[in-house]
């Protein structure tokens, strides 16, 4: 057994069932990704549009591509027609142009709010609070060609995992709070996308129904050729 399929297959022996695993693929190349998908594995992530767009293009069509990076808005159309689901919505603006080119696609995309839950200034997404304004001013509504199915966010890299536990857990709140507020009547207002390679644990614990898991899978990746 290789070690691509054998690191996938223990990660995936570790997910409890209703916990899916996105097979973070950015800087790997296309043999390690259809090695993974050989194995079974569906969903991949990437966090550049021009690798993603060409990856899509020379790989299987049943491929579920998730967008888990920082999406600029100029770049949103060259991902609308395929993209499954984008994690890392951080503003309205954005939100608004997903729409915009998923209607010109004739599409329904699927989105998650990007959280700030971190205690680094570098990671994007709203506050609990700015996430609260923004949906209770109810813009939101009149975009037909989105879908808003939960909230996704990064911990602080920090080797104390208490605290990482507890950001967790405060996403997980904050989750069950939006999800009762404002899509009580929303069935696929249901994830929760928040666990990484070194702390995809502590995420299922608290309650996480997406982990990203990259470099467990496919080793670590080589920065050097980007």
């Amino acid at each position: 057994m290789s070690s691509i399929t054998g690191n996938l297959k223990q990660v995936l022996d570790e997910l409890p069932r209703g916990v899916r695993l996105v097979a973070v693929s950015k800087f790997h190349p296309n043999e390690a990704i259809l090695e993974a998908y050989q194995a079974g594995q569906r969903i991949f992530g990437e966090s550049k549009v021009q690798e993603l767009s060409a990856k899509h293009d020379a790989l299987p069509k049943d491929i579920e591509w998730h967008f888990i990076g920082h999406l600029q808005t100029n770049k949103v159309k060259y991902i609308a027609p395929y993209v499954s689901l984008i994690h890392g919505i951080d503003s309205f603006r954005l939100l608004a142009e997903v729409d915009k080119q998923a209607a010109k696609a004739g599409r329904v995309i699927d989105c998650l709010l990007q959280i700030h839950i971190a205690q680094e200034e570098t990671k994007f997404g709203f506050t609990p609070d700015e996430c609260r304004q923004l949906l209770s001013g109810g813009e939101w509504r009149a975009l037909s060609h989105v879908r808003l199915c939960g909230l996704m966010g990064m911990a602080t890299n920090t080797d104390n995992m208490d605290q990482v536990q507890q950001e967790f857990n405060s996403l997980y709140d904050l989750f069950l709070e939006t999800r009762t507020t404002w899509f009580a009547d929303a069935p696929w207002f249901c994830e929760l996308s928040m666990g990484m390679s070194h702390d995809y644990h502590e995420a299922i614990r608290a309650g996480s129904t997406l982990v990203r898991v990259g470099s467990h899978i496919f080793g670590e990746r080589d920065y050097s050729a980007h």
